[in-house]
């Protein structure tokens, strides 16, 4: 069987996206024909079908939900590579390091503070989560991430700080004069429910607190007494006048990493790392 091109993998999934090779075709810019043969040809060519055809409409196979799953992954991943390519062909160019916006800003000024003398880098800031598919999708080099709350999955990383969490509180809350509190305490404020923050696979967990996703939005639902977060002792760098922070003494630790993708060659990927754990890592 011949290799699957990557022509033919746009293709189909722009048909198994908009199950409908009328829009698929003007969503690509040819003409319908031609991509009606390309994917009948594609079924031809893997022998299975992979979409079902009728006067109703399209609707895909078992085996077209199989390929649209894996046709975004290698897309993803030959995109990424360009990307990466072209950065790595300009030797003028600064590393990409990502961070949430927000996060571990002292730590990330001593990082850049050591490493700037010898490796350029330019700082791209992300909301919640972000960080790893910027770093899949070859937009990063680098990114801070923080154990156990972001997905590491695939990467190698190295272990900067650990360190406890605090709550953020709206200053006029009676727990804001609080020397700290349980992480129970936290969770069980009346009037003042914990914000949800989204989960690796992009879901929310239950609970009768905000949804939030950036950093702005979560700063003034807190001042404004809709909610409280608890996070790592080092993020509340961002904490307004109107928030206070308390330290929860029994909330997990969370451990900032160094985070790059696995078998990278690049030199100066490789010098930032070694130079940021000597200069961070306890």
């Amino acid at each position: 069987m011949h290799d699957l091109e990557t022509r033919e993998l746009r293709y189909f999934v722009a048909v198994a996206e908009e199950l409908h090779f009328g829009r698929a075709a003007e969503r690509l810019g040819i003409a319908q024909p031609p991509l009606s043969r390309a994917i009948r040809q594609l079924e031809h060519r893997l022998g299975v079908q992979l979409l079902d055809r009728d006067r109703r409409g399209v609707a895909l196979t078992d085996a077209g939900r199989v390929l649209l799953h894996e046709a975004r992954l290698a897309l993803a991943a030959v995109a990424a590579a360009a990307r990466r390519t072209r950065r790595a062909g300009d030797p003028r160019r600064p590393l990409v390091l990502v961070t949430k916006a927000g996060a571990s800003h002292e730590l990330l000024q001593r990082l850049l503070g050591a490493v700037e003398a010898e490796t350029p880098v330019e700082v791209l800031l992300c909301e919640v989560g972000e960080q790893a598919g910027l770093l899949r999708d070859g937009s990063a080099d680098v990114a801070l991430m923080h154990r156990p709350f972001d997905d590491l999955a695939g990467f190698d990383t190295e272990d900067l700080l650990t360190e406890g969490q605090v709550a953020i509180l709206p200053a006029a809350h009676p727990l804001a004069a609080r020397d700290q509190l349980t992480f129970a305490e936290a969770r069980d404020v009346p009037g003042l429910p914990i914000a949800r923050w989204p989960q690796l696979d992009g879901s929310y967990p239950d609970g009768p607190g905000p949804e939030v996703r950036t950093q702005s939005k979560l700063a003034q639902l807190v001042a404004l007494g809709r909610t409280l977060l608890v996070i790592p002792a080092s993020s509340r760098a961002w904490q307004w006048p109107e928030h206070v922070a308390v330290p929860v003494v029994d909330a997990p630790d969370v451990t900032t990493v160094l985070a790059w993708q696995p078998g990278t060659r690049s030199q100066a990927v490789a010098s930032l790392v070694r130079t940021a754990a000597a200069a961070l890592r306890p």
